[in-house]
């Protein structure tokens, strides 16, 4: 009795401190407080909207934990438990809807963001007492711009590493900065461009240099080509002319030797051509005239088709 219940303490220890550590990683990521003209709810109404990032390798369940505007009330708004959906996946996101609605659903909180002065947000533990994280957004927020970290889950020991590695950094030095392009439920940067495109048009932009290098790539490999026909043409018909050698019966030197000798032949035909009469040849001395044979009988009369003997009786 002792043994187990000893391994359930310690279960129930090991699952809290799994469970903390997950929280841990858990970091609001991107508010918009103003929203005229941006993404709608599941009820088709646009409200303030907070979103978490889970920044761990591993999925965490947010249900639990609390939301809140107010310091001094960190138990305002606690995410309801028994939701599959509060469960997000690594680096990935979830949507909380600003909108002092708490009745609509999970993701609707009981408070809502002001347009006019600055908000404070947090995110507490399931205790109501540890603080996960808590941002306070800037006042005079403009309409569907949304505040939103540099990159999604950095903090600001990440920052100072990448400036310190690239001090060129292209967003500059800033932890929380402004986004005209908001990306609620999704990467903070979404990249819907073609670094390669944007070169082309900055490098090339009447396309000239595309145009003859995808002439170059054709010609050159149309040579490519070429060369790798005729040299397989030569291997074949080597491999023939050994073949025919050999079915022969030659050696390679008998064949060499008969090779000569046909080009002697050759020639003593050429020469006894010369020596035609001019009587077969046309005005020009150098044509040969081909002569049909002709024939004055007709095969079918010759004697040897006609009957010589009369059909005896019988």
């Amino acid at each position: 009795m002792k043994y187990k219940t000893g391994l359930m303490v310690l279960l129930c220890i090991c699952s809290l401190s799994g469970w903390s550590q997950g929280a841990k990683s858990l970091k609001i990521n991107e508010i918009l407080v103003i929203n005229e003209d941006n993404f709608e709810d599941d009820y088709g109404k646009k409200f303030p909207w907070i979103e978490i990032f889970n920044s761990a390798p591993a999925t965490v369940n947010i249900a639990g934990c609390y939301l809140t505007n107010d310091l001094n009330n960190p138990r305002m708004y606690m995410i309801p438990k028994g939701d599959v959906l509060t469960r997000i996946s690594p680096r990935q996101h979830v949507l909380f809807w600003a909108d002092n609605m708490a009745t609509r659903g999970t993701f609707h909180v009981n408070f809502t963001l002001d347009p006019v002065t600055p908000n404070f947000i947090a995110l507490f533990d399931t205790d109501g007492t540890t603080l996960i994280d808590s941002i306070t957004v800037p006042a005079g927020q403009q309409a569907d711009i949304s505040y939103g970290l540099v990159e999604d889950g950095w903090t600001q020991e990440h920052l100072d590493e990448e400036l310190r590695l690239n001090s060129l950094y292209s967003k500059g030095d800033k932890l929380w900065i402004y986004y005209t392009k908001v990306t609620p439920s999704s990467n903070n940067v979404i990249l819907d461009t073609n670094d390669k495109i944007e070169n082309f048009k900055i490098n090339d932009s009447f396309g000239y240099g595309m145009t003859i290098t995808a002439m170059l790539v054709v010609f050159f490999g149309l040579i490519l080509l070429y060369l790798l026909f005729k040299l397989i043409g030569k291997i074949a018909f080597s491999m023939s002319e050994r073949r025919a050698i050999k079915a022969a019966g030659y050696s390679k030197e008998e064949a060499k030797s008969r090779v000569s000798e046909s080009g002697e032949v050759f020639a003593a035909i050429a020469m006894a051509i010369s020596e035609i009469t001019d009587e077969d040849h046309d005005a020009e001395n150098m044509v040969l005239t081909m002569k049909n044979v002709e024939r004055n009988y007709s095969p079918w009369s010759s004697k040897i088709y006609t009957l010589r003997e009369l059909p005896k009786k019988q």
